[in-house]
């Protein structure tokens, strides 16, 4: 198993050096010290690190802020600030870039560990619901039909037909797909579940929930009792028009 990878990028040469060292002795690989942002941008690339580890203070033209957030649009690298700066100014400006740490200088070798280690651990689990959700959407897009789609249960795609589906329900970063045959929960959002789905079958009725329509059992007062579990889902106020539309009353 190769060596996590791991680019210092620190205009103190001593302090950079002392790192670089620390790093080392921790098992790691430091492909590159750099001290300037320019120099970190294109490190970066030509490296490839699992992480990087940034002063926030640099010499040259950009900061390390803006090296950070060139770095995190260009390449997905995790990075964690290194500064001596802590001040509500600095820490306004750096937070912004998302980063997946922030030590303040100096520190010791058993917060540089911890974390590097959370900060990877982190980015690993966003990259691995990024891939599902990639996966997820290529799957719909290219396998499925009008009359059913995939969806990733217990490590399988399972195919769901749409008629079976009563209504979709967000949560948080998933949504949960209630069926006839089960409930389903995948990464992904509304939005992309509601593109998937035939808009003359189904209709968002609340920013949490999809129904199908031909599914709806009964409306009582600003709620809708659905088919046979006779679950109650409300509805919002910005989706009452829409509703009302697509429903005939006699």
């Amino acid at each position: 198993m190769s060596k996590i990878s791991i680019l210092v990028v620190e205009d103190e040469a001593i302090v950079a050096k002392d790192i670089q060292n620390s790093l080392k002795k921790l098992g790691y690989n430091v492909p590159s010290v750099e001290n300037t942002g320019e120099e970190a941008v294109e490190s970066a690339g030509k490296y490839k690190p699992d992480l990087v580890l940034m002063d926030i203070m640099l010499k040259g033209q950009i900061s390390g802020i803006d090296a950070a957030e060139q770095i995190k649009k260009r390449y997905e690298i995790p990075v964690i600030y290194l500064t001596a700066y802590a001040d509500e100014s600095t820490l306004s400006k750096a937070k912004v870039t998302e980063p997946y740490g922030y030590i303040i200088k100096p520190f010791k070798e058993i917060d540089l560990h911890t974390s590097i280690e959370m900060a990877l651990y982190k980015h690993g689990k966003e990259q691995e619901v990024k891939r599902e959700r990639d996966l997820y959407s290529a799957i719909v897009t290219d396998k499925a039909v009008d009359d059913c789609i995939f969806v990733k249960s217990n490590s399988r795609l399972v195919k769901v037909k749409t008629t079976d589906i009563y209504f979709v329900e967000a949560l948080k970063d998933y949504v949960i797909i209630h069926s006839k045959t089960g409930k389903y929960t995948v990464h992904s959002t509304m939005k992309d579940i509601a593109d998937n789905l035939k808009s003359n079958d189904f209709l968002r009725v609340h920013r949490s929930y999809i129904v199908r329509v031909d599914k709806i059992s009964a409306i009582e007062q600003s709620n809708l009792i659905m088919e046979d579990d006779k679950k109650i889902i409300p509805i919002g106020g910005s989706y009452r028009d829409d509703l009302v539309s697509r429903l005939k009353f006699v």
